[in-house]
C-alpha cells in the first residue's frame, strides 16, 4: 500500500523529513482515520505540501498506534518522541495543547527519505480536507 501525507507548508517539515531533524511523522485524531490501522512496515509514504506537488517520499520502518488518549497520555507521548530527531514539534507545551483533546495517534517511524521528482494528485474522492490518503499504488492518484 502507498500513502500521502499532506503537511502544512507553515510547519516547514518536508525538509526536516529530507534532512533527518524529523523521523516519524505524527497524525493525531479524534476518531480512527488513516492512517490509523492502515500502515505497515515496508510500505512508501509520499509527502506533499497542501496546495502543492508531491515532492518527497520515505519508507516505513515502524508503526506505533495508541488510542483512548487523555491528556496524560498525550503529554507522555510528547514527552517521549516529540523532540528533534523524532516528531520535531518544536514548542511542546504549545503540541500539547494542540492535541490535548485528541483520542487516537499514530506515529509512523520512517527511513530513507528522498527527494523525487514532483508530481501532482487528484484528491478526488478522497474529501477536500484529508490530510493522509491510503492506496493500493500511487499510480490510481498521480495526474
Amino acid at each position: 500500500m502507498d500513502h500521502v501525507a499532506i503537511m502544512k507548508k507553515s510547519w516547514g517539515l518536508i525538509p526536516k523529513i529530507l534532512n533527518g531533524k524529523k523521523t516519524i511523522e505524527s497524525r493525531w485524531y479524534l476518531t480512527k482515520k488513516p492512517p490509523f490501522g492502515k500502515i505497515v512496515i515496508g510500505e512508501t509514504i509520499y509527502f506533499k505540501n497542501s496546495g502543492e506537488p508531491v515532492t518527497a517520499k520515505a519508507t516505513v520502518a515502524a508503526v506505533r498506534q495508541f488510542e483512548n488518549l487523555n491528556s496524560r497520555k498525550v503529554s507522555a507521548i510528547i514527552d517521549e518522541f516529540g523532540g528533534e530527531g523524532k516528531i520535531c514539534l518544536g514548542n511542546k507545551n504549545k503540541a500539547r495543547d494542540l492535541f490535548s483533546k485528541k483520542k487516537y495517534c499514530v506515529l509512523v517511524f520512517i527511513k530513507d527519505p528522498k527527494k523525487i521528482r514532483p508530481f501532482n494528485i487528484d484528491k478526488s474522492g478522497y474529501g477536500l480536507m484529508s490530510a493522509w490518503i491510503s492506496l493500493n499504488r500511487i499510480e490510481q492518484i498521480k495526474t
